[in-house]
């Protein structure tokens, strides 16, 4: 487990079992169901805010992160003080020297702007031989590019759905859409999403991707809204067919702070099941972390990250978890 620093608030960075990098299976290790309990090892701050004459930036969270041309890129928000949203990224070829590498901001782009902005995620989707970033602009959008990882442009951001669903019109209450997490499986694209106690889940096939979202439903709902509060993602587990979605919460049982539940399905379009949806098995939570070399905690809230991926295809891919037999 990794964090970014992100002035007063520090934001889980990106998950992975910490017996074995990602990578080919080692020998005496094994990928498979998950276990029932779970640890957690956390380096120190990876990436910090780099403010400029032109972003007084105080904040950089909510990161994705992807490998291209022998180099991570993480994008990520930026927030200012007076509360103003956009996105970043920067590039690194290992993490021991994100740290030095400087943030590339995405505003000055004239298909980004000052738009509110934020909630990166970036996949590559074969079949149009481009990538997307999708984020947030209000209602779930995306944009995309032939080079994720260099200085040219990315196209001006394009709303998935021409008017807000039924499903969350009648659901939301006071909550608001947010937190959109795109998949796919052989033969379809679905689009998750969270808020005010309710997952949901859009479907379109991968002919039509990114338009046709339809058949919006909700696919777990909780009657305590912050225990299905922000930051849903979805990933395929190895090559054993098992998917993982992660869903940040408030421990509000306990001591109301940030952690992650998580549920398990056979496709992105099935039932979720919880291996590890509770304050006291969560997938991820303070109690459940130590931090190396004797540093003391800096943080007992966990959340908004996503689980660092072995490939950047859009079935998000053979995220390989193993532990010790």
């Amino acid at each position: 487990m990794r964090t970014f620093i992100s002035g007063r608030v520090l934001t889980l960075f990106a998950l992975g079992l910490t017996t074995l990098a990602p990578g080919p299976a080692a020998a005496g290790h094994r990928t498979g169901p998950l276990p029932d309990s779970f640890g957690w090892s956390s380096t120190g701050p990876l990436i910090g805010p780099k403010p400029d004459a032109g972003h007084p930036v105080v904040s950089v969270k909510d990161p994705t992160v992807f490998r291209s041309k022998n180099l991570r890129h993480p994008y990520m928000t930026t927030a200012d003080g007076a509360g103003a949203w956009s996105l970043a990224r920067t590039s690194s070829a290992d993490w021991s020297r994100a740290a030095d590498a400087p943030l590339a901001f995405r505003d000055p782009d004239p298909n980004i702007g000052n738009r509110h902005a934020a909630v990166p995620q970036v996949f590559h989707f074969a079949p149009h031989k481009l990538s997307y970033t999708v984020h947030q602009t209000g209602p779930p959008a995306y944009s995309t590019t032939k080079d994720p990882a260099g200085p040219g442009r990315w196209s001006a951001p394009r709303s998935f759905f021409d008017s807000e669903t039924p499903a969350l019109t009648e659901s939301q209450g006071s909550g608001c859409w947010l937190d959109f997490w795109t998949i796919c499986d052989r033969s379809d694209g679905y689009l998750f999403s969270d808020d005010n106690g309710h997952q949901y889940r859009s479907r379109t096939t991968l002919a039509e991707f990114p338009n046709g979202f339809r058949d919006t439903e909700i696919v777990i709902v909780e009657p305590n809204c912050f225990d299905l509060f922000e930051a849903s993602n979805v990933h395929r587990l190895g090559h054993s067919g098992t998917y993982l979605m992660l869903v940040g919460a408030l421990a509000t049982g306990n001591d109301w702070r940030r952690c992650f539940r998580a549920w398990t399905a056979d496709s992105p379009g099935g039932t979720w099941k919880p291996p590890a949806d509770t304050e006291a098995n969560a997938l991820i939570r303070s109690n459940d972390v130590t931090f190396q070399d004797g540093r003391s905690a800096r943080t007992k809230d966990f959340s908004h990250g996503e689980a660092i991926r072995e490939g950047v295809d859009r079935s998000h891919s053979q995220l390989p978890w193993r532990w010790p037999r």
